[in-house]
């Protein structure tokens, strides 16, 4: 028997095979596959009406790699990565980019960080205030007081993840307003809305808005006070999610991060200026000890026992390694030069639009690369 592609595989047009003249239905299950090289086509063709990647400057997220990034990629994908027993090394990398980060936020020991990759920096803040909830609850039932009317303080230039962590895990939202011609929320600000039911105060490195951040430093420097008038230990979480691979790097000088006595956790996107692509965010808590270990689950599906703080289960391993990959890759040095380029692309062209006399400038500090004007 030969073992010659049949005809079609070779003379047809691929255009002109039958999957691209017989109408799909999208909403059956086919009924007979195609051959690989249609199927990839048909998709292929498809996602061409998607905007080009390279020329999407409003969604956040990194649009290119290096060719040895994307070999690596492809490498792990296969890799599940909460199979640590099948999987050691990989899981090994995810525990060392937990305390490069950790060094890097100037945790006081980078032995005792904990943290975890995440989907994204969305599960991050989501899986860092249930921490501080659980924290919160376990010191209220040890002086035996009332658990049940939980209070999260923000402004509102956080991200939409602040307000779904309030609804779904049943805690009020203490949403502060922004005032006009400001983006960032004060102490000020914060101060009426604290009390004894408060699980957390977030704070913005690097708004969504115009890229600015929330004063942490003084924000710290309330609830430390707060601590010592009231007796109320209430947590700082950074939402480092466009911020904590930019402050860092261009302005070393700024202390928003471990340093300060009630930054309890901090979340990072490694899709953003971590320079990844979707798929990777980051957790990481000071210490051990801010991280309740009821909420450590220890599971032996896949082997042998291993401990578990995710909203997922099954990933990929390909972005966690990515972001290694760029961890050793740039070090500091290639962090700063890149984030220093950045920075200066976007002041050239916030003199070009104030050059033009058409537009105000919101954030001419530019703590970020964003770019944000509006019309006069």
């Amino acid at each position: 028997m030969s073992n010659d592609p049949a005809p079609e595989d070779y003379i047809t047009p691929i255009h002109a095979r039958h999957p691209f003249r017989d109408r799909i239905d999208p909403t059956r299950f086919p009924d007979w596959g195609m051959e690989p090289d249609s199927a990839y086509e048909l998709l292929h063709t498809t996602l061409m009406l998607d905007g080009r990647e390279t020329l999407n400057l409003a969604s956040f997220v990194t649009t290119w790699m290096e060719p040895q990034a994307q070999k690596l990629i492809e490498e792990t994908l296969p890799k599940n990565h909460i199979d640590h027993e099948e999987y050691p090394a990989a899981s090994l990398v995810e525990e060392a980019c937990v305390r490069m980060l950790g060094d890097l936020y100037n945790a006081p020991d980078v032995n005792d960080v904990v943290g975890v990759a995440t989907i994204g920096s969305s599960e991050a803040i989501m899986l860092g205030l249930l921490a501080h909830k659980w924290s919160w609850k376990a010191r209220r039932e040890a002086e035996g007081k009332d658990t049940t009317k939980p209070n999260v303080v923000f402004g509102a230039e956080t991200h939409v993840v602040w307000d779904k962590f309030a609804k779904y895990f049943d805690v009020e939202m203490r949403k502060i307003p922004m005032q006009p011609d400001r983006y960032t929320i004060s102490p000020e600000d914060i101060e009426p809305h604290l009390d004894e039911n408060t699980i957390a105060v977030g704070a913005v490195l690097g708004t969504t808005h115009i890229g600015e951040a929330d004063p942490i430093s003084d924000i710290n420097d309330l609830l430390v006070r707060v601590k010592s008038e009231k007796g109320w230990d209430i947590p700082l979480h950074v939402d480092g999610a466009s911020g904590g691979f930019i402050a860092p790097f261009a302005h070393p000088d700024l202390v928003f991060d471990f340093r300060l006595e009630q930054v309890w956790s901090i979340n990072a996107s490694g899709h953003k200026y971590g320079l990844v692509y979707p798929g990777v965010g980051w957790l990481v808590f000071k210490d051990r000890s801010k991280l309740p270990e009821e909420l450590i689950f220890s599971v032996n599906y896949l082997g042998g026992a291993q401990p578990t703080y995710t909203f997922n289960f099954s990933r990929g391993s390909a972005m966690v390694q990515a972001q290694a990959y760029n961890f050793l890759r740039l070090g500091r040095e290639g962090y700063t030069e890149l984030a220093e380029s950045m920075l200066a692309n976007a002041k050239y062209l916030n003199d070009k639009l104030v050059e033009s006399g058409k537009f105000e400038i919101l954030n001419p500090g530019l703590a970020e690369p964003v770019v944000t004007f509006r019309i006069k």
